[in-house]
């Protein structure tokens, strides 16, 4: 313990505190990892100076990693998410001929207002 008192609460504050940053870093640690090996546009002797630069010296390489890359992991994050959704359309069976139908059940039986049916249908046909 950092403090001679024993087991008291600024104690348990600063344990709490070590407890959560060392979560924090295993947490990014392993989203830039995961970042880094889902990437095509690196190459493998890229990836491997980057995970030794994470081994050596994680925090200075996760705030590098994430200054200089943050937004493309953004955008990979988000072209996944699209990815993923269009997969899982696919296999459920959307149709958007079907979703139009029910668009039109619900404005012809009032659930819905021509602005709302509007907007729903610009954001369905996208």
């Amino acid at each position: 313990m950092f403090f001679g008192g024993g087991f008291s609460f600024p104690n348990f504050l600063i344990d709490a505190l070590t407890i959560f940053l060392f979560v924090i870093q295993i947490w990014l640690m392993i989203t830039v990892a995961a970042d880094l090996f889902r990437r095509h546009d690196i190459s493998g002797f890229g990836k491997a100076v980057w995970v030794i630069a994470l081994v050596l010296f994680p925090f200075i390489a996760i705030l590098v990693y994430l200054i200089s890359q943050g937004h493309g992991m953004a955008q990979r994050n988000l072209q996944r998410a699209h990815e993923t959704r269009e997969e899982l359309r696919r296999v459920v069976g959307f149709s958007a001929a079907d979703e139009l139908q029910k668009l039109d059940a619900l404005k012809a039986s009032g659930s819905i207002t021509d602005q709302e049916f509007a907007r729903l249908r610009a954001k369905l046909v996208q």
